[in-house]
C-alpha cells in the first residue's frame, strides 16, 4: 500500500510539473493537466459575443463617467463670494460694442471707458475698507522679436493698457499679476476670447476689494488691449511698467475655445509652489501636466501672453484657457449667449480661490526657495487633484518599473522557462502587439488619404462620430485580426489562458518600457503609462490566487475591469482632451497639412494604448469571426457613404455652428521700379482657405472661384507679393485672386524713405517714415548676396522668418504719430549703383471702421454660403526697390 501511494504521488508530482510547463505551445494531451485545463476554461468560457459586450460596456461605462465629468462645471453651491450674474453683465456689456481690434474707437475708447467706470466704481465702494485700490492708464510703445510663426518681429506704438493695483493701506512689497485682454480679432465679439476673462477679473477685483481683512500681499489686475496683435500690449506693460518689479507670479486668463471648463494648460516654468497653490485652493479643478508639455512642444499654433511674461519678464505663471467648443473661436459665434453661467461661475470661483491663496502664502515674498523644479499634475474627473514634484514622480515611476522587473523575473525563474521560453514568448508577443500597431497605422493612414483623394477630407468636422466609425473601425478590425492570426497560426497549441496571461504580461512589458523611456527623457507625462503599469500589475497580483483555485470566473472578470478602470479612466479622459483640442484646430490650421491623416494618426494612437490590456479577452475568448465581420462592415458602409459624400463639413446652424473659415481681402497693389515710377498695378479679391479643402465646397456657390484663379507664389516678391497680415503664408499656399476694381481708402498709406547713408564699411542705412491704418505689415527681402545687418526695431538684430525673409507687424492705437524706422543693408561684393540690394513692401491693413469694407466686397460676400465665415477688410500693397 505504501508503494502504490508513493506511485501516486510520483505520478501527481509529475502530472503537475507538466502543467508547469504547459506554457509552451504544445497541448499536453491526455495528462492531469488537460483536466485542469478543462477545470479552468471550462468553469467560464469567454464566448465572442460576452467578449465584446463586455469590452464595450467596460469603454462606454468609463465615457459616462468623463462626460459626466466633463458636464459639471460647478461641484457643490456656489459660496456667495464671487457673483455670476454681475460677471455676465459685465461680458454682455463689453460684447455688445461688436468686435474690439486695437485701433478701433470700440477698442481703444468704448471698452476702456467702460472698465475705467467699474474699476472706479469698486474703488468707491472700497475707500472704507483696508485695501486700496489704484488706477492706471498706460500707452505703451516698443517692439520685440518672436520664433512664433516661424519668426517675426512685432511693432507697437500707442497701445493701451488699464492697470489697476490692489493693495492694504500700508503698502505691499510683492505682488500677483491677473491678466486678460479686452481686445478681440476684427470679426468676432470675442466673449470668449477674451471678455469672459476680463469680466471675471472685475468681479474678482469686486470680491477681494471687500475683503474685512487687509491683504498679506498685493494684486496687480492688467487689462491689456492688444493681445490679438500678437502679444502686443503684455509686453509693453512687462517692458516698460514700473510695478513689474514688485511681481512674483502671474495668473492668465485666455481662450481656445467658447465656454466650458477652463483647462490649465501651462504653468512655470518650474516654481512648483504655484500648482501647489492652485491644488489647494481652486474648487473645481481641470489640469493635466499633459496638456502643458503638448502645449510647449509647440505642435499647437497657438500662444498667450504666457510667453512673454515668461520670456521678457522672467516671471513664473499659471495659464488657464477654456477649451470647449473650438469650432467657433475666432469668429462671428462667439457671443455671450453661448457662454453658460455655471461656466462664469466655476471660472469665477477658481480664479478667486487661488488668488486668495496666492497673496496669503509666504512663499510668494520669497520664491527663490521653492523656484527649482516641476510638478506631476492631473485632476481625477473634476473632483479631486493629485500633485507631486516631479523628483517624486520619477523615483514612484522607477519603483513601479523595478517591481514590474521583478515580476518578471520570478516569472522567469519558473521551472516553466526552459531555455529562456517565457522570455522568447515575451519578445514573440512584443512583436505582434508592435506589428500591429504599425499596420493599423498604416492601414489609417492609407484610407485617410483615399478619403483625401476622392475629395471627401473633413467630412467628420459637423458629424465626429463619423470619423470613429469610418477610422475607429478600420483600427480596432485590424488589430483583432493581427492578434487572431497570431492566435490561429503561431500559438493554436496554446491554452486560451496561457495566452491571456502572456498577452497581458506584454502589455505590462511595453508600458513599462514607455514608462522608463518618458522618465528617462524628464517628461512629468510619464505618469500616465505609470499608471497604467501599476494598476493593472497590483490587480494581477491581487487576484493570482483567486485566479489559481478557480480560473477565469465571472467574478475575476469584474475584478480585473475594476483594477483597470482608474487608468482607463484617466486615459479616456486625455483622449477627449486631445480630441477637444485638435479636431476644431483641423479647420484652421492651413492648406497644407491633410488633416485627415492627422484625425487618423490620432484614432490609431488611442485605439492602440486602450487596446492593450483589453487584448486580454480576445485571447480569452473562442473566436472573433463575428466581431470582424461586424467591422468590416461597418468601415465598408461608412466608406461608401463618405465616398458618395453624405457628410457635410461644414455646418451654418446657429446652434451648433461649424463653420469654414476663409479670408479675403479686397487688394490694390503697386509695383514699383528703383527710380521710383510706377511699374505696374493691379486689384482684385484675394481669397485664403483656412483649412485644406481650399475652395471646393465654395466654388459650386461662388464659380468665380476656381483654379483658372488660383495664383502661385512669385518667390521673388517679398512675402510672394500679397499683404499677408501674418508670416503664415508656409501653412497657406493655395490663394485665389480675382480681378475686381481698385480700392480707395479714405486714409491712404504714405510711405517714404527719409534718408539714405552709406557707411565707411558699405553698409546702406535706409531710414523710413510710414503713416497708414492701425495696422501694417513690413516685408523686406534682401537681394541675392545681400544680407540685413541691422535694424531699428527689438534689440537690433534681424531675425528673419524660415524662408529667410523678414516680417514686420506694425500696429497703433489712437494719437500715434507716423512710423519711423531704419534697416541697415549689406550689398553684394558684385553690386553695382544700377542694381537693387533689397526689396521692401508694405501692406496696410483697413479692418474696421469706413475702409473696412467696399460696395464690391460686400456684393462678393453676400455669394457666400451660410455655413462659410469669411473674415474681410480691405489691404494694400506697395513694394519699392532699393
Amino acid at each position: 500500500m505504501e508503494g502504490d501511494t508513493a506511485v501516486r504521488r510520483l505520478k501527481s508530482s509529475l502530472n503537475n510539473a507538466s502543467c508547469e510547463n504547459s506554457g509552451t505551445p504544445r497541448r499536453r494531451e491526455g495528462s492531469g493537466c488537460e483536466d485542469r485545463k478543462k477545470r479552468h476554461e471550462g468553469s467560464f468560457g469567454l464566448s465572442e459575443g460576452f467578449a465584446c459586450a463586455l469590452v464595450l460596456v467596460f469603454i462606454c461605462a468609463l465615457w459616462v463617467s468623463v462626460h459626466w465629468s466633463l458636464k459639471q462645471l460647478v461641484i457643490g453651491k456656489p459660496t456667495g463670494e464671487f457673483n455670476a450674474t454681475r460677471a455676465r453683465k459685465y461680458l454682455e456689456h463689453i460684447t455688445s460694442v461688436g468686435p474690439r481690434p486695437t485701433g478701433s474707437a470700440e477698442n481703444e475708447i468704448m471698452t476702456v471707458n467702460f472698465l475705467l467706470e467699474q474699476v472706479e466704481r469698486v474703488r468707491r465702494g472700497s475707500m472704507e475698507g483696508p485695501n486700496t485700490i489704484t488706477v492706471e492708464t498706460h500707452k505703451h510703445s516698443g517692439s520685440f522679436s518672436i520664433d512664433f510663426l516661424g519668426g517675426f518681429t512685432s511693432c507697437y506704438d500707442q497701445i493701451t493698457n488699464i492697470v489697476v493695483r490692489l493693495e492694504p493701506r500700508g503698502g505691499a512689497q510683492h505682488f500677483v499679476l491677473a491678466n486678460c485682454h479686452f481686445d478681440s480679432v476684427p470679426s468676432s465679439p470675442g466673449a470668449s476670447d477674451d471678455a469672459v476673462s476680463c469680466a471675471v477679473m472685475l468681479e474678482v477685483l469686486h470680491a477681494i476689494s471687500n475683503f474685512s481683512i487687509p491683504l498679506h500681499h498685493g494684486v496687480i489686475f492688467l487689462f491689456n488691449g492688444a493681445e490679438e496683435n500678437v502679444l502686443q500690449a503684455s509686453h509693453g506693460f512687462i517692458t516698460q511698467h514700473e510695478w513689474v518689479k514688485e511681481i512674483r507670479a502671474f495668473v492668465n486668463l485666455e481662450a481656445a475655445g467658447v465656454g466650458g471648463k477652463e483647462l490649465v494648460f501651462q504653468t512655470g516654468p518650474e516654481n512648483p509652489w504655484l500648482v501647489q497653490a492652485y491644488v489647494n485652493a481652486v474648487k473645481h479643478p481641470f489640469a493635466s501636466v499633459v496638456g502643458q508639455e503638448v502645449f510647449q512642444s509647440g505642435i499647437i499654433p497657438s500662444d498667450t501672453d504666457f510667453r512673454i511674461f515668461r520670456d521678457f519678464g522672467n516671471i513664473p505663471g499659471i495659464d488657464l484657457a477654456f477649451i470647449e467648443n473650438g469650432y467657433i473661436y475666432h469668429t462671428k459665434y462667439d457671443t455671450a449667449d453661448r457662454i453658460l453661467t455655471d461656466s462664469i461661475q466655476r471660472a469665477g470661483d477658481n480664479i478667486l480661490a487661488l488668488l486668495k491663496q496666492l497673496v496669503t502664502t509666504e512663499t510668494l515674498a520669497d520664491p527663490s526657495e521653492y523656484r527649482h523644479g516641476s510638478m506631476v499634475f492631473f485632476d481625477v474627473l473634476g473632483v479631486a487633484m493629485v500633485a507631486y514634484p516631479a523628483r517624486v514622480g520619477s523615483i514612484i515611476n522607477y519603483m513601479v518599473a523595478i517591481a514590474t522587473l521583478v515580476y518578471f523575473a520570478k516569472k522567469c525563474m519558473r521551472p516553466s522557462n526552459v531555455g529562456g521560453r517565457y522570455v522568447l514568448e515575451l519578445l514573440y508577443g512584443s512583436c505582434v502587439f508592435v506589428l500591429s500597431w504599425f499596420v493599423v497605422l498604416l492601414t489609417v493612414l492609407i484610407v485617410a488619404l483615399m478619403v483625401t483623394l476622392l475629395g471627401r477630407s473633413m467630412f467628420w468636422f459637423t458629424h465626429f462620430y463619423t470619423s470613429i466609425c469610418l477610422y475607429g473601425s478600420v483600427a480596432v478590425g485590424k488589430i483583432l485580426l493581427i492578434h487572431t492570426l497570431a492566435k490561429n497560426l503561431y500559438y493554436r497549441n496554446m491554452r486560451r489562458l496561457d495566452l491571456g496571461d502572456l498577452f497581458f504580461d506584454v502589455s505590462l512589458l511595453l508600458w513599462c518600457c514607455a514608462l522608463v523611456f518618458l522618465t528617462q527623457r524628464g517628461l512629468c507625462s510619464a505618469y500616465v503609462p505609470m499608471l497604467m503599469v501599476f494598476f493593472p500589475l497590483a490587480t494581477k497580483l491581487l487576484l493570482s490566487r483567486h485566479f489559481a483555485q478557480k480560473g477565469v470566473s465571472k467574478s475575476y472578470v469584474f475584478f480585473y475591469l475594476l483594477g483597470l478602470s482608474f487608468p482607463y479612466v484617466h486615459m479616456l479622459f486625455l483622449i477627449w482632451i486631445v480630441f477637444e483640442i485638435f479636431t476644431p484646430i483641423m479647420g484652421r490650421s492651413g492648406t497644407e497639412i491633410p488633416p485627415d491623416v492627422v484625425l487618423a494618426s490620432l484614432i490609431a494612437m488611442a485605439t492602440a494604448l486602450l487596446s492593450s490590456f483589453l487584448i486580454h479577452f480576445l485571447y480569452l475568448a473562442h473566436s472573433t469571426k463575428r466581431v470582424l465581420a461586424a467591422l468590416w462592415t461597418v468601415f465598408a458602409v461608412m466608406f461608401v457613404l463618405v465616398s458618395c459624400g453624405l457628410f457635410f463639413p461644414y455646418s451654418g446652424d446657429p446652434a451648433s455652428p461649424r463653420p469654414k473659415r476663409v479670408i479675403i481681402q479686397h487688394i490694390t497693389r503697386t509695383f514699383h521700379a528703383l527710380d521710383g515710377s510706377l511699374e505696374k498695378t493691379d486689384s482684385g479679391f484675394w481669397v485664403n482657405s483656412f483649412d485644406y479643402t481650399g475652395m471646393s465646397h465654395i466654388t459650386p456657390h461662388v464659380p468665380e472661384i476656381n483654379d483658372t484663379i488660383r495664383i502661385r507664389c512669385s518667390e521673388e516678391l517679398p512675402f510672394c507679393g500679397f499683404p499677408w497680415f501674418l508670416p503664415v503664408k508656409f501653412l497657406i499656399k493655395k490663394n485665389w485672386y480675382l480681378p475686381a476694381p481698385a480700392v480707395s481708402p479714405k486714409s491712404p498709406l504714405e510711405f517714404q524713405l527719409v534718408s539714405k547713408h552709406v557707411s565707411e564699411w558699405g553698409t546702406v542705412k535706409l531710414s523710413f517714415e510710414a503713416t497708414g491704418p492701425s495696422h501694417m505689415s513690413l516685408y523686406v527681402l534682401p537681394h541675392k548676396g545681400s544680407s540685413l545687418t541691422g535694424w531699428s526695431f527689438a534689440d537690433g538684430t534681424p531675425q528673419y522668418d524660415l524662408n529667410g525673409e523678414y516680417f514686420i507687424f506694425y500696429s497703433h492705437g489712437v494719437d500715434a504719430g507716423p512710423w519711423s524706422f531704419w534697416i541697415e543693408v549689406q550689398p553684394s561684393s558684385e553690386h553695382s549703383a544700377e542694381e537693387s540690394t533689397v526689396s521692401i513692401a508694405i501692406s496696410a491693413h483697413y479692418l474696421f471702421g469706413d475702409d473696412q469694407r467696399t460696395p464690391e466686397l460686400e456684393t462678393f460676400l453676400r455669394k457666400f454660403p451660410d455655413w462659410a465665415f469669411a473674415t474681410s477688410w480691405v489691404s494694400t500693397y506697395h513694394m519699392y526697390l532699393y
